[in-house]
């Protein structure tokens, strides 16, 4: 929500999601420079809340400061909620692999070192279910975890996740939540619909990825975190129960994972 998109229209869209009954909202950073306009962003109501960190598309803005300035940032604030968002992207290759993969490690020890859960980005070549990409997250992963001495029930959430059920299934084995995004609505996505009916419902977590992947009926449009109502709708009838009950057990998940509070 830091996004240019919703410069003239943002306190209306904080409105519009408190009258749809959200009671919190993480903004994710792409870059240091976003991490510290997110944060600020969060300073200015009390259901915002910020995740730090740099993107895998932006991995070559990374330098020797930017460590320190991510660190610094997070003894600023008390409004960071995790790590994020980072991770692997092989789609769009705007980054060398090895250098996506470096400094995902060392936001994963930052997040260690700070006892923040993370949000994690995963998007294959091809947009592929599995491939190269996955498989080499999931070994980053299996290695941060099995040696993470962080007090957290989890360790982070899957983002926006369109990968394989072996891939969920394995990231849940870890503590991982699933992030689920608009596309679980669309018309042509029964793949993604049969991976969630088998993942269970105190492991999901519904997210926007605003200002992109808009839920039917505002497929096309610039998304808000009101629209994850229509995500709550599709859970519900892909796992037989009310809208209420997944709004419910979703928001109790995110309050596990980003210690924010009570939130229902």
């Amino acid at each position: 929500m830091d996004l240019n998109k919703f410069d003239t229209d943002r306190d209306a869209v904080i409105q519009r999601a408190i009258d749809t009954g959200l009671t919190r909202i993480l903004i994710p950073a792409l870059t240091l420079d976003s991490s510290r306009a997110a944060v600020k962003l969060a300073g200015t109501h009390p259901m915002l809340y910020a995740a730090i960190g740099v993107h895998p598309n932006d991995a070559l803005t990374w330098n020797d400061e930017t460590l320190a300035g991510l660190r610094k940032l997070a003894s600023a604030s008390k409004k960071i909620a995790a790590i994020g968002e980072i991770g692997l992207d092989y789609y769009w290759n705007d980054a060398p692999h090895d250098l996506q993969q470096k400094i995902l490690k060392e936001q994963l020890v930052l997040a260690e070192e700070l006892n923040l859960p993370v949000v994690i980005h995963l998007r294959e070549k091809n947009d592929a279910e599995h491939g190269e990409c996955a498989s080499d997250l999931m070994e980053i992963l299996d290695e941060w975890a099995g040696r993470s001495k962080s007090g957290k029930e989890a360790p982070g959430v899957l983002h926006s996740f369109s990968g394989s059920l072996e891939t969920a299934q394995r990231a849940l084995r870890l503590g991982f939540y699933i992030g689920v995004t608009g596309p679980v609505t669309y018309k042509n996505a029964d793949g993604k619909r049969q991976v969630i009916a088998s993942l269970p419902l105190d492991r999901l977590l519904i997210e926007t990825d605003a200002p992109f992947l808009a839920p039917i009926p505002h497929r096309g449009k610039r998304n808000e975190p009101a629209f994850v109502s229509h995500i709550a709708d599709k859970i519900a009838e892909i796992h037989s129960h009310t809208p209420q009950e997944v709004a419910m057990i979703t928001s109790e998940n995110a309050a596990r994972l980003f210690s924010w509070g009570e939130t229902v």
